[in-house]
Parts: structure tokens; sequence; C-alpha cells
């Protein structure tokens, strides 16, 4: 049985031997980040180590690595510096995906929110600062960042005011790695996620996203809820286009200065769009309910990812439609749940 997962990773993002490379994926038991984990195994990395307190990602997503002898596993949380510094420790790429993501979670709880993503966020770059062996830390940013901007398509450059707790904090990495350019000569790389969706992707976790869930439902014949008018658009992402673009940002020899970049796929697709769609792939009538718009929502998100494809080659290989087939053609295979 293959430790991988079938349609995923059948392309190369690098040209270099990634045998000669250790990597450090934080958050790498997390969606994101254990498909990150997946292709640099896949490939050959000569160390994979991972960084997760499974607060937010779970064993499930990386147990089949375990094993592996170029895999470590640190049960630990980024908001203790020792265990930064230690995760860190003889790393070549960093690529920093520990978070606590949604905008209810934040609303909800600020300050956790802020611990992590912030203070966390900030031990990282220190002990990255610090390392001797360290060639480039990429991180998580998110699209949140462009907040109250009502410009389509969103440009890197034109931000808005932030609309969430979660918001100031991933605008706040920004501004942080900004700083420890000019501050310590340290460059860094920020990845600007526009909904991101994938396998490995839990329906099951109380913040998650509305792929995941609304795959799980269809696949269980329970309704669909929509919060508005189902008219709300986003620059749905698959998870093979976010790995690229970290692959990429690892690798890029012509970027000597912090700088952020929007990852996506540059197209819209609502909620409605979503629900036909779904309803195509699984041939059923699926029964929608709408309800009130959920506060702190940006209402529509579509991406320019010109810079990206300028500065880093970055080109969306896998589009929205055949990217939500692949979904959830798995969330079937796994009987409509992920890791849990």
């Amino acid at each position: 049985m293959s430790l991988f997962i079938d349609k995923l990773y059948n392309t190369r993002f690098h040209l270099e031997d990634l045998s000669k490379h250790s990597f450090l994926v934080t958050g790498g038991a997390g969606f994101i980040g254990s498909n990150l984990v997946e292709y640099l195994l896949k490939y050959g990395a000569g160390h994979v180590r991972v960084l997760d307190n499974f607060s937010n990602g779970y064993i499930e997503n990386i147990k089949d690595f375990l094993a592996l002898p170029n895999f470590t596993l640190i049960d630990g949380d980024i908001r203790d510096i020792d265990t930064c510094k230690l995760a860190v420790e003889g790393v070549d790429f960093i690529s920093h995906q520990a978070a606590l993501g949604s905008v209810p979670r934040s609303i909800n709880d600020p300050i956790t929110t802020n611990e992590v993503n912030v203070g966390g966020f900030l031990n990282m770059m220190v002990a990255a600062n610090d390392s001797l062996s360290l060639k480039r830390f990429v991180y998580a940013a998110s699209s949140s960042t462009y907040g109250d901007s009502l410009a389509l398509p969103k440009v890197e450059g034109y931000e808005g005011n932030p609309l969430s707790p979660y918001a100031v904090t991933k605008l706040m990495n920004e501004v942080y790695a900004d700083v420890f350019n000019k501050v310590y000569n340290f460059h860094s790389i920020g990845l600007r996620y526009f909904n991101i969706f994938g396998p490995k992707q839990n329906p099951n976790n109380p913040y998650a996203a509305v792929i995941p869930i609304f795959c799980e439902n269809v696949i269980n014949e329970m309704p669909l809820v929509i919060n508005g008018d189902g008219n709300t658009s986003r620059d749905f992402t698959f998870v093979e286009n976010a790995v690229q673009a970290n692959i990429k940002a690892f690798f890029t020899k012509d970027i000597t200065k912090h700088d952020v970049y929007n990852v996506a796929c540059g197209d819209e697709i609502s909620l409605n769009d979503l629900v036909e769609f779904l309803q195509d792939l699984s041939g059923k009538d699926l029964n929608v309910i709408h309800r009130q718009e959920r506060m702190g929502d940006v209402k529509h998100s579509r991406a320019s990812i010109e810079k990206i494809a300028a500065d880093l080659n970055y080109y969306p290989l896998i589009n929205f439609r055949d990217g939500l087939s692949i979904v959830f053609e798995w969330y079937k295979k796994s009987k409509g749940t992920s890791s849990k």
C-alpha cells in the first residue's frame, strides 16, 4: 500500500535534489502542513521534521510517515521559545504553517488566537534568525489581510483594514517579517492563502471550512447550511497549488528581501456554484438551508496571481472543479470523514 495519496503530487515543483536538504514544517500534522510533508517525503527529502502540538492538527495526517528514517516529529508548542529553537536546529528550510485559523474562533477567543498566531510566529522568527543553517523561511499568510478592501482582484500592496482578530494576527505576521528584514537582514516569504481545500482537511473540527463540511454532508445526505444568500464568493484553491507555492518559495534565488504573494487560482466561485458542482458530482438533489451571514466575513474574494507567477514561476495546475472532484472522491473513500 502506498504511503501517498493517489492523484496528488505527480508533478515535481523543484529541480533540486531534496535528499541533500532538511526541512521543518510547523503545524505539519495540520491540513496544509501535512500535504507539504507528503510532497517532501514523496520526493526523497533528506529529512523532514514536524513541530505540532495537535491542537489543530491530527496524528492521522502523518501516521504513515512516523516510521520513516527521514522523518521526525516534535510534539511541542510554538508558544515556547525553547521548543522553537530545538525544532529549528540544523534545518535548511522552514515552512511555518502552525496557526489557529478561523475568523469565528478568533472572534470567540481573540487572546489565544493572538498568543499562537503572533506570539508563536515571533518565537519562530527569533529562532530562525538565530539559526546558522537556515536558507529560507516561508510562512503562511492569509487573504484575510485584504480586510474591507472591495477591490477585485486582490493585489499585493493594496490592502484594506482587518475585519477580524484573526486578520489582525496575520497582518502582524507580515509586519514582523518586514521589520526583521529591515532590522536583522532576515529575509522571509509570506504566502497569502486564498481558501485552500483538499485531502486531509477535517470536516469535524468545530471551525471547519466550508468545502469539507459540504462534502461530508453530501455524502451523508445531510443539509448544506449557507450563511447568507449564497452569492458570497471565494478564490477556492486546491492544496496542491499551495504546496507548489511553498516549494518554489524555498528554492527561489531571486528574492533577497521580505515579500508576500497571493496563492490562489485567480478565479471566483460562489457558494451557490459550489452547491451546483457538488450536485453534479454526487448526482443527488441537495437540501440547502440559508442562515444569517457571519460577522467578520468578507463578501467576495478573488486574487491576482500575476506577482507570484512572475517572481516564483507559480501557475496553479489544478483548477477548482478538478480539485473538488479529487477531494470529494477522497472523502467518499474515507467514508465521508477526514482524520479525527
